[in-house]
């Protein structure tokens, strides 16, 4: 008896077109995709203040008057009445002055012009809302009016 011989056939998968059809989908999905703007690229404009290029010309110093009736005069405005301490309206007009010198670039400088006859605790009042406003350019008058 002969033995017959079962002819079997390998079947292999052929990778060339396996590998030809992964490629065309990766280049298919790369080009279709949309690219994803980043979050730094988007411009934002937040509030707040604005850097000045130019100089403005704004003055060099505040000049701050002590009567001897206890009242406060910046730049012969008169500020609070003599018996408040706190001086809220010299305080919010020192900051915006210091603000403002800051976004100049210039340095805040105060004048205080004190009267002799002044109270010396109104005028430790007047340098304590100098140093809340963060000014530190503080300079005492003479009692010639000239600036030591």
């Amino acid at each position: 008896m002969q033995r017959r011989h079962k002819y079997t056939q390998t079947i292999e998968m052929q990778m060339g077109p396996m590998i030809d059809m992964v490629f065309l989908l990766l280049v298919f999905f790369m080009v279709s995709a949309k690219p994803i703007k980043q979050e730094s690229d988007i411009n934002i404009g937040l509030p707040g203040t604005a850097q000045q290029e130019d100089v403005v010309d704004i003055p060099d110093e505040q000049r701050i008057r002590i009567e001897a009736d206890g009242r406060v005069l910046l730049n012969e405005q008169s500020m609070d009445s003599a018996e408040n301490l706190e001086m809220p309206t010299l305080l919010k007009t020192l900051r915006r002055f210091k603000e403002t010198t800051d976004a100049n670039k210039s340095e805040a400088l105060i004048t205080i012009d004190a009267d002799d006859a002044a109270n010396h605790q109104r005028i430790v009042a007047v340098l304590n809302i100098c140093a809340r406003a963060e000014i530190i350019g503080v300079t005492f008058a003479d009692s010639t009016g000239e600036d030591d």
